[in-house]
């Protein structure tokens, strides 16, 4: 596999971060201290311009570049490159007092006032008009600068808009989207129920919180709507640069799973995905380490959207945030492993928001690389400078990829039409929850997936999982059905097939589009227990595992029974099974039961896949980057305890504890390996 590298410049792994310094123009001691304390934290790139609009164009048509460059050029003379910032995710207050049709309006048809961020209509005609402007301007003084390696698209992108303007292109969209025949639309969204025929696409509201609220396909396209008018403007910005700076990438930062936005179509217009994590670290909820599984599979979202390129982890904070409902301290040694996580997920960059905390405003107390003490003797301070040093020694990583052979499928419009659904139960459906239960086992396995979309290429994986696909996507079914016949290993579960893209169920039985032929099963019911409800599964070889929240009633018809229910009128009934297509097999599971009692299922699939899984002490984690015939081999102890891993292998590239090859891992740390030929 070949070197892929994000920034060819750097030949090293990025280490920086937000660094705001219009906010201390006033203080040159302090920007000059910057530039000293940046420095000694080992960090080779910093983040400019995200909300510097106001700083840029006090008034209207009056520019100010001047600080930025020389910002740029302080930097680059320091070894320091830049990734900039377009503006335009918060504006300033003239602009919205002279245009104030840029402004949304929310879900109740009311203007916004000024305030906040991303407070702007994506359709506004005027909006995008100062947009270019400001852009264009400032795309003027930077261009050529050598220290410029990255565009930022604005910043976390977000919200929705019910102005007359969206609602005119909402209209637009569907009349597209259904080939200009009201009809059709009628018929998807089954709208002779309660007499909700529309007679032209000009009738249609966007789902006002005083409206319409009740159809499924209404909402389900509004959110795509949304998303696709939101990538419509975002792709406006990036076309500006592209003409003017063509040789300059860009990339915009997504947010977790956001619900708002389907990120896998804006990501298709980046040059490299780049996402924020911020973990809630140390709570109340879960173990430590189950914190670091979600944000592993957070990494593998990022790292599906664009599988041939490493990803960035462009924000995180080195201490504690300020907006999270109880902002609780990461406790020593957590910064370096969380850095050394997003390495081993596939990313190129560990970066922050922000370098120094700011003196005032919403995000005072928000973590910063130096704090309002201003001094290099803090602990966050030493920590990430020492996570610093620890990036320098592993340099050779930058632009190796994860090859993972199995992956798990999520969409965000199956995640947003199962939330819709009218059925089961409001409390219980946790489709993101399950999601991350399958990704969690099998990195307790050691085996790395990517989280890809149902009708992705599936032809570089043997394993796949697909929790609770409620919604075939054109397409979908028939990858399932060419990846099991090529001999892929599929799992699938409860809730599979119900409904097709615009909501409408399928007829002749779930899962439809020939995916119950596959399966060799029918559903025929589904329960919904309450939490008080109990059964049970009893599995071939006598095990038994707990039902809770659903259990489908299947009517088998070619496929082998592993496991049954116990209770209820369905006992006895098949619970789990398993048809086979030469080497490939088809699983369904069809209820939601301990998913440790699977792991039985999930070691044969592996073995059947030719998928190498290893023995990890519970809280090790485990990820493999390749390139260039090497290989890099990641162990995370995200225990409070000392853990020891047999069977490794390669030079230790950070000097971990090792007893022939048994490695010695202490609390919080970390070990990369690289051996000199991959595992193909």
């Amino acid at each position: 596999m070949e070197r892929k590298p994000v920034f060819p410049q750097l030949a090293e792994i990025i280490h920086g971060g937000d660094y705001n310094p219009e906010q201390w123009l006033d203080r040159p001691d302090i920007l000059e201290e910057d530039i000293r304390l940046m420095k000694e934290a080992g960090i080779n790139c910093a983040t400019l311009g995200v909300f510097s609009w106001s700083v840029y164009e006090p008034e209207e048509g009056e520019y100010h570049f001047e600080w930025l460059v020389q910002i740029m050029d302080n930097l680059y003379q320091n070894g320091i490159y830049t990734i900039l910032a377009t503006p335009s995710g918060a504006r300033p207050a003239w602009l919205d007092e002279k245009y104030p049709e840029a402004m949304r309006v929310d879900e109740y048809g009311v203007r916004n006032h000024h305030g906040f961020r991303h407070n702007h209509c994506m359709s506004s005609p005027v909006y995008q008009q100062k947009v270019e402007t400001i852009i264009r301007k400032l795309t003027e003084q930077v261009k050529g600068h050598p220290g410029l390696i990255l565009w930022h698209i604005s910043n976390e992108f977000g919200g929705e808009c019910y102005c007359p303007l969206c609602r005119e292109r909402f209209q637009g969209y569907l009349s597209e989207r259904f080939d200009g025949d009201i009809h059709k639309l009628n018929h998807a969204w089954w709208n002779t129920f309660w007499s909700h025929n529309y007679n032209r696409f000009d009738q249609i509201e966007p789902p006002y919180s005083n409206g319409e609220r009740s159809n499924m396909g209404l909402n389900l396209e509004w959110k795509r709507f949304t998303t696709w008018n939101m990538n419509e403007y975002m792709k406006f910005e990036i076309g500006i640069l592209r003409s003017l700076t063509p040789e300059i990438p860009v990339t915009t930062n997504f947010m977790q799973l956001y619900w708002g936005l389907d990120y896998r179509v804006m990501a298709k217009e980046l040059d490299v995905v780049s996402w924020d994590a911020y973990p809630r670290f140390h709570n109340d909820r879960e173990t430590f380490y189950e914190t670091m599984e979600q944000n592993a599979f957070d990494h593998a979202v990022m790292r599906g959207m664009k599988r041939n390129t490493p990803f960035m982890l462009m924000e995180s904070a080195p201490g504690l945030v300020n907006w999270q409902e109880y902002n609780k301290l990461k406790r020593p040694g957590v910064h370096q492993l969380f850095g050394m996580q997003a390495l081993a997920c596939g990313s190129d960059t560990v970066q922050y928001f922000q370098f120094r905390k700011g003196r005032g405003s919403f995000e005072q107390y928000h973590g910063a690389v130096v704090d309002h003490l201003g001094t290099n003797d803090t602990r966050i301070f030493k920590e990430t400078a020492a996570l610093g040093q620890n990036l320098k020694k592993l340099s050779q990583i930058a632009g190796s990829l994860v090859r993972a052979k199995a992956a798990l499928l999520f969409d965000w419009d199956n995640m947003w039409a199962i939330a819709d659904m009218k059925g089961l139960s409001d409390y219980t459906k946790n489709y993101v929850p399950v999601c991350h239960s399958f990704y969690r086992e099998f990195l307790r396995m050691g085996v790395d997936m990517d989280v890809i979309a149902s009708d992705d290429d599936l032809t570089e994986y043997d394993l796949v999982v697909a929790p609770m696909l409620y919604m075939l996507r054109p397409g979908a079914a028939g990858n399932l059905q060419a990846f099991v016949k090529r001999g892929g290993q599929l799992l699938a579960t409860y809730l599979t097939g119900y409904v097709d893209e615009t909501t409408l169920c399928f007829l002749g039985g779930f899962p439809g589009e020939g995916l119950s032929e596959l399966f060799g099963v029918v559903s025929e019911e589904i329960d919904t227990l309450y939490p008080a409800d109990r059964n049970m599964v009893r599995f071939s070889d006598g095990s038994r595992a707990q039902v809770k929240d659903y259990a489908e009633i299947l009517r088998v018809k070619d496929a082998e029974c592993l496991a049954v229910y116990e209770e209820d009128f369905y006992r006895e009934t098949p619970a789990v099974t398993v048809r086979r297509h030469g080497k490939g097999a088809a699983y369904y599971v069809g209820a939601r039961i301990e998913i440790e009692s699977l792991r039985g299922i999930f070691g044969r699939m592996a073995e059947d896949a030719g998928i190498t899984t290893k023995k990890l002490p519970l809280g090790v984690e485990y990820h493999k980057r390749e390139a260039d015939g090497q290989c890099y081999e990641f162990y995370l102890n995200n225990t409070e305890e000392s853990q020891e891993i047999a069977g490794v292998d390669g030079e230790n590239l950070l000097g971990s504890r090792m007893a022939g090859e048994t490695l010695t891992l202490g609390r919080y740390e970390a070990a990369v390996f690289v051996s000199r030929q991959a595992d193909y």
